[in-house]
């Protein structure tokens, strides 16, 4: 490790601003970077809901933060807030990552690259797969725009019904339109098209908050024997570490990845974005590892 932490008159802050929080471990993850790094910060968690964030907004600004992390329920709003959008930023329509500087708020959104960047890491591509992916909140719609991007052969998308639904129809088409990559929305509720499209996919993807601790929504797919030990089931939930999804796969002989590892590779993003300097992504895993966190 680096030197140890010590508050100056120079310190700089950046926090995660989300409702609830005390599950975390992007301070973890941050402040073990900045102390091996060398860097006088401090990343630091606030418990605040999407109609407090114009006034936490208005803090970043005035106490001159480096930036802050978005989580949940705080994507869309903050994408609403900020002065500035990132390209990707634009195309998904929610952010997770805020730079402040000289007064100015600017979104981004690394959920999706650093969603891929671990796959990568993993040794998975998504390039000529066939994908589905439940959920289509900020970070789903960031993972789709990305798996898009980087070449995925079909995306299928299983929401639950709403009035949201045109919206993301109309979303997808401008994805597909700007990639190779076919894109469907199916219903949650069509049990018999969920069962064909999990069983039809190279990959399945949990982007909904479903497994989490505190979540008392136990089960979402409608079947787990259309898992096959050919489909790699991945879960953006990071605590438990293996959700009740990824413990079914399991049991179905299924390669399984948890959320801490796009976690990581999504921070590793946005501290490049604060401090200009790379993430020692290995020796941060490795202090998580040491902590039992992943």
């Amino acid at each position: 490790m680096g030197n140890p932490l010590m508050i100056t008159g120079h310190t700089r802050l950046a926090a995660v601003l989300a409702s609830p929080i005390s599950h975390s471990l992007s301070p973890l993850i941050h402040n073990t970077a900045f102390e091996l790094l060398g860097i006088d910060a401090v990343y630091l968690a606030f418990d605040i809901t999407a109609d407090q964030l114009e006034e936490a907004f208005a803090a970043v600004k005035l106490f001159n933060l480096l930036g802050c992390n978005l989580s949940m329920p705080n994507k869309l709003r903050g994408f609403e807030l900020v002065d500035e959008h990132s390209l990707e930023a634009k195309l998904i329509g929610s952010i997770n990552t805020v730079v402040q500087k000289n007064g100015c708020l600017t979104g981004y959104n690394t959920d999706g690259i650093g969603f891929i960047n671990n796959l990568k890491a993993e040794g998975v591509e998504v390039a000529r797969k066939k994908i589905i992916v439940f959920g289509a909140g900020g970070a789903g719609l960031a993972i789709i725009v990305q798996a898009a991007l980087e070449g995925a052969e079909e995306l299928i998308v299983v929401t639950r019904d709403s009035n949201k639904i045109k919206s993301l129809v109309n979303k997808l088409r401008e994805i597909q339109g700007s990639t190779a990559c076919t894109l469907k929305r199916i219903s949650l509720a069509d049990s018999e098209k969920v069962f064909e499209a999990m069983s039809d996919s190279d990959i399945l993807i949990n982007t909904t908050s479903v497994g989490m601790e505190g979540n008392n929504v136990k089960e979402f797919l409608p079947n787990y024997d259309a898992l096959h030990d050919r489909t790699i089931v991945v879960d953006i939930v990071y605590q438990p570490l293996e959700t009740p999804l990824l413990s079914a796969a399991r049991n179905k002989g299924c390669r399984t990845i948890n959320g801490v590892g796009m976690l990581i590779h999504q921070a590793a993003v946005a501290f490049n974005l604060w401090t200009g300097k790379e993430m020692p992504i290995n020796k941060v895993k490795e202090v998580l590892e040491f902590q039992g966190k992943c």
